[in-house]
Parts: C-alpha cells; structure tokens; sequence
C-alpha cells in the first residue's frame, strides 16, 4: 500500500473516532442527569438504579428528602425531579386508619379505580392500574408513642404512597412494582423514624405482582 494511501486511510480512522467522542460526549451531556444522582438517597430509601427504571434520560435532576413532626405525627418525604419535568415522589406519614379505611381510599368514591393488591402479613400493598393514575401505596400497622391511652383502640399506621408525574419511562407491572418497593422503603424508614412501639421483622421485599 503506497504511503499517501495509508495516510488517507489513518486520516478517516481519526475522524471516524472523533466522531464517535464527540457523539458519545454530546449523549452523555444531554443525558448525564440520572446518572449523576448519589447511588443511594433520601435516608437510604430510594437508590439510584431504579430512578433509572422510572424516569426518562435527562439533562439534569436533583433529589431531596424532608421529614416533619414525631411519633403520630410523623411525615417523611422524598422526590427527585428533572429538567424534563417529569418527577418520581412519595411520602410515608403515620395516621389513623384500619386497612379498609386505607383501601378505601383508593378504591375511590364513584366510579372505582382498579387496584391490584398484594400482602405479607399484616403488611398490605397496593397499585392503581388506571391508566392516568401512577400511584402505588403501602399500608404498615404502626401503635405511635404519643397516642393517648383513650385512643389505644383506634387502629393507626404508617402509609407510604408513591406516584409519578410526567411520562415515565417505565410502564404497566414494571412501573407499579417499581412504586410500590419505593412506598414499600419508605415506609420502612417512616415506621423507625416514629418509634412505632411494637418492633418487627420486615421482610427483604413485598410479592411481586408479576403478570396481575
């Protein structure tokens, strides 16, 4: 091969590789916000890995955690939002409520919302599978500190609930699970947080829905 011929060669391979720098630089700056996240956030109750499940790529996001009151008072809350303003959220809160109570709120008043449900104990999850409605919830027995002894027969217990706003990246079971494991973590957390004063055992994770 004669040297003016390898030359043109070497010079294509150069702008082949540039080119491909360049792309993959342009990608991950277009994209880097998801990545950027902390590998774990909000307390521990949220990771990194399944934001990426739920969300769509994005320039930019940020992520936070909050937590007001105490013992029957108790909220904690969690978010990662992006620049496509499309945001992951939930909070887990300690309130009065039996489980039919809790179900039926999301059943709704009406026309009702199909929810799947699964449980594991005296734990309880659930999801709306409407189509406008992204939202999962867990229900956690809890007896607060701080409930008077004349109120001690008013079942109470800490609710985590879990939406999306935007167009998610994920869908259908995939979404829902993902949603209800995020509820599921923070109501974990929330039922530390108030001292709930029977301690248990949770388990690693809920039933999955599979294929419901």
């Amino acid at each position: 091969m004669e040297k003016s011929q390898m030359s043109r060669t070497r010079v294509i391979l150069l702008f082949f590789v540039a080119l491909g720098l360049f792309c993959g630089a342009g990608w991950l700056f277009l994209n880097k916000g998801l990545y950027l996240l902390p590998d774990k956030m909000c307390e521990g109750t949220l990771e990194r890995d399944m934001v990426k499940e739920v969300l769509p790529r994005a320039q930019s996001a940020d992520s936070g955690s909050d937590r007001q009151g105490a013992g029957d008072d108790l909220t904690f809350w969690c978010h990662v939002t992006t620049s496509d303003d499309v945001s992951l959220s939930g909070e887990a809160r300690v309130q009065p409520a039996s489980p039919e109570e809790w179900l039926e709120a999301y059943r709704g008043s009406g026309i009702r919302h199909r929810i799947i449900r699964v449980s594991v104990g005296d734990i309880e999850a659930l999801a709306q599978i409407d189509p406008s409605a992204d939202t999962s919830s867990v229900y956690v027995p809890c007896a607060p500190p701080g409930v008077p002894a004349y109120n001690a027969s008013e079942s109470y217990a800490v609710i985590g609930e879990t939406r999306v706003y935007g167009r998610p990246k994920a869908t259908g079971v995939p979404l829902r699970q993902a949603l209800t494991d995020f509820a599921y973590q923070l109501s974990k957390h929330a039922y530390k947080l108030a001292e709930c004063k029977a301690p248990r055992d949770f388990p690693a994770e809920l039933p999955r829905y599979k294929d419901r």
